[in-house]
Parts: structure tokens; C-alpha cells; sequence
């Protein structure tokens, strides 16, 4: 069952500052809002955003170089 559409317009992959092979966060723009959610599977944020992507929604990956 679907929770509540969400409307976001990017999803992007941010790196651990001092691990630049570690995906610390999601940057979520969101209603013109940026947010950061956690990979945490309890957070509400991350289980909406999974939900967007099993809809076909695709996450920005730029890794550091």
C-alpha cells in the first residue's frame, strides 16, 4: 500500500566527506526545498524516497573524484 505521493524533483547521492566510497545521505529537493535524509530505513523520508524510486524515480549519482 502507497503512503502519500511525495513530490520530488531530485533525489542525489552524497558522499561521507572523509570516505569518498561511503554514500552517507540523500540530498531531496522537495517542493523547491532541499533536504537531507539519512540511510535509515525508519525514517520516513527514506522509506518515501524508496517508494519513488520503485515508481521509476532515478537517484543522481556524481561521486567525488
Amino acid at each position: 500500500m502507497k503512503n502519500n505521493i511525495r513530490n520530488f524533483t531530485s533525489v542525489t547521492n552524497i558522499y561521507d566527506m572523509y570516505d569518498n566510497s561511503i554514500i552517507s545521505c540523500y540530498e531531496v529537493i522537495e517542493n523547491d526545498k532541499r533536504l537531507y535524509v539519512p540511510l535509515d530505513e525508519a525514517n520516513t523520508d527514506y522509506q518515501a524516497i524508496q517508494e519513488w524510486i520503485a515508481d521509476g524515480g532515478t537517484v543522481i549519482d556524481n561521486p567525488p573524484e
